[in-house]
């Protein structure tokens, strides 16, 4: 897979527009998804996720390969939500957005109708909860627990060290622990 992802990145700086087109099409899910954990509603997730792709599509050519390509995406993504953010200085995430979209941390298809409901409030609450750390400490969350990436791509994205990102996890997932427990 990442042969064919650096193959297709390859393509694409020499001007394909089918390969980048591959490209933003493969990665547009998790740039949508890590702009909504940021941004806590699907309208200013759309925009930063648009921001986002557009800013992909206009830099492919500055990517030099120091970083895999997706962890050079998330940071893309989540420099452009962290902008959207300082711009719209908007800093609280809607709860009711989070629930009244259906975002779940887990499928709910096969599940009941109440264990359907029961997640949904898990999902709300634990979005909540993320929704009160820093900004620094929300970074790693959402970029670590939520979209999967490895240490090393999280510090790559943040452009900190790998012990910073470990760092930041323990104090995040302390905070959240505390946070969840009244819940």
């Amino acid at each position: 897979m990442q042969e064919a992802v650096e193959l297709l990145v390859k393509r694409a700086q020499k001007g394909d527009s089918t390969a980048l087109e591959e490209l933003l099409f493969a990665y547009e899910k998790r740039v949508y998804n890590t702009a909504y954990r940021y941004m806590g509603n699907e309208a200013d997730a759309y925009d930063m996720a648009q921001e986002a792709l557009i800013k992909i599509y206009k830099r492919i050519k500055a990517f030099k390969g120091d970083s895999s390509f997706s962890s050079w995406i998330y940071r893309i993504t989540v420099n452009t939500c962290l902008d959207g953010l300082r711009k719209h200085k908007k800093n609280v995430v809607s709860l009711e957005a989070s629930i009244e979209s259906g975002a779940s941390y887990r499928d709910t298809s096969n599940a009941s109708p109440e264990e359907s409901m029961l997640q949904l409030e898990l999902a709300g609450d634990i979005q909540k909860a993320i929704n009160t750390l820093s900004v620094d400490h929300k970074s790693v969350v959402i970029l670590r627990d939520i979209n999967g990436l490895s240490y090393e791509e999280v510090a790559a994205c943040l452009s900190v060290s790998v012990g910073t990102v470990k760092s930041r996890i323990s104090r995040a997932r302390q905070r959240l622990k505390e946070i969840l427990i009244n819940y």
